[in-house]
């Protein structure tokens, strides 16, 4: 009878391991099939002028369609203004960020570090479009003109909430002993924060600090509303400046361009995919 039982188990067992292996390659599916699609349209539009050129003008890729050449031009401002809008947006929203979510983990029991959770979870849920607006009343408008300040800052907003909370439960799950040997030594609660806590964290740090960036760099809508977009290279930040997203976006509207969104699209999940694995191998080495 125990000899049935067993043999019961071990064959719901390897049938619920089925099922979920069933239901894993099933959720891998649309992944892949986006990824091979991507790639396979865009491929062949990765060169040296596709990542050095900016975008053509209408009039180039008509003359390109006629004579049955390859659409000019490339990304090169969309590459430069995200960057530059990354940039500014990680000089800020990192130092900020840390501290705060420093502050969160070593006063976890206050009120005001409570309101302060719970108003970094309610932004975290806050779509991005709502954000762009947001940031067009706050900057746009003041400034009198769409810019790449604009755009960082909306940034900054959506990247806050991740880096606040990865520094926060990453400092929460650092052995005590850690903090009481700094103390033990002399030194304050400042001193120990910066000089031995926070070190010991880097590795989850900067896991979230890379999830951020993956999460803003693809956005859309934001920066629709602050940095606009432009059709040539600028490394002025007070003026409008091209995005990725937001080529992506120009040349879905355009028919003469929509070719060129394959390129972009494979360029933007490249790089995406190139930050959550470093992210992931930063985690890993630092749980090791």
């Amino acid at each position: 009878m125990d000899k049935l039982k067993i043999q019961n188990r071990l064959a719901k067992d390897k049938a619920m391991m089925l099922v979920v292996c069933l239901l894993a390659a099933l959720t891998a599916v649309p992944l892949f099939a986006i990824l091979g699609e991507v790639f396979l349209r865009g491929y062949d539009q990765l060169s040296w002028t596709f990542f050095t050129e900016p975008t053509p003008t209408a009039y180039r890729v008509m003359k390109a369609i006629e004579n049955g050449e390859p659409i000019p031009g490339g990304i090169a401002n969309g590459i430069i203004g995200t960057m530059i809008m990354l940039a500014m947006a990680v000089i800020v929203a990192v130092p900020l960020g840390i501290l705060c979510g420093a502050f969160l983990a070593e006063n976890s029991k206050s009120r005001f570090a409570k309101f302060v959770s719970y108003l970094t979870d309610l932004l975290q849920g806050t779509p991005s479009v709502i954000i762009g607006i947001v940031v067009y009343i706050w900057v746009v408008v003041p400034m009198k003109g769409y810019s790449a300040i604009a755009g960082s800052v909306a940034l900054i907003i959506m990247m806050l909430p991740l880096i606040i909370r990865s520094t926060e439960e990453t400092l929460k799950i650092l052995p005590a002993s850690l903090k009481e040997a700094g103390l033990a030594l002399g030194g304050n609660r400042a001193r120990v924060m910066l000089k031995v806590q926070l070190p010991a964290a880097f590795g989850g740090i900067f896991t979230g600090v890379l999830l951020a960036i993956s999460r803003v760099i693809g956005e859309t809508a934001p920066l629709m509303f602050t940095a606009l977009g432009c059709s040539f290279i600028r490394y002025a930040i007070d003026k409008p400046i091209s995005a990725v997203p937001l080529l992506i976006w120009e040349f879905f509207n355009d028919p003469n361009l929509q070719e060129l969104i394959w390129g972009a699209s494979l360029f933007l999940l490249l790089f995406v995919l190139t930050l959550n694995l470093t992210a992931k191998y930063f985690a890993k080495k630092w749980n090791q």
